[in-house]
């Protein structure tokens, strides 16, 4: 499976980041009981952080791709937590948080940037359960923040 992703993610043009560091006191991951529990992470497009209010100066299109950016993230920190992607059993469920106006409504589509490459990357084993909320203000700005359970083998 993990060349399998590797192989799914240069056909998409895409490629795993450098997992990203804590910015707080916590840890990115905690495996127990079988799961891979993962903290929050924040969209990062070719270094840079994306930051912006969606429905207000960012535009769906933008949230999408904040939300893939975000699930790249979650798989180099699956990869690093893991050591091999071949213990990832499947994608339980996602938590999306969307940096949203009060009037923008769009949150579950936002998230399926993330979604979607979830499946394309681990086929049925990346489909799951899902929330996707609207908030006020995140991290830094961010436009979207997504953390993770992952069952393990």
């Amino acid at each position: 499976m993990s060349e399998q992703i590797e192989a799914k993610l240069a056909e998409l043009g895409l490629s795993l980041p450098e997992a990203a560091a804590p910015v707080a006191s916590y840890v990115p991951a905690v495996e127990a009981g079988g799961l891979l529990h993962i903290s929050g992470q924040l969209p990062f497009d070719k270094g840079e952080l994306m930051t912006g209010r969606l429905g207000e100066d960012r535009e769906l299109a933008f949230g999408q791709h904040a939300a893939q950016r975000c699930a790249l993230m979650l798989v180099a920190q699956m990869k690093k937590a893991l050591g091999d992607l071949d213990r990832v059993e499947r994608v339980v469920k996602l938590g999306v948080f969307v940096n949203s106006a009060g009037s923008f409504t769009d949150q579950p589509k936002v998230a399926n940037g993330a979604s979607e490459l979830m499946a394309e990357l681990f086929g049925e084993a990346g489909r799951h359960a899902r929330s996707a909320v609207g908030v006020p203000t995140l991290p830094l700005g961010a436009a979207v923040e997504i953390d993770a359970i992952v069952a393990v083998r």
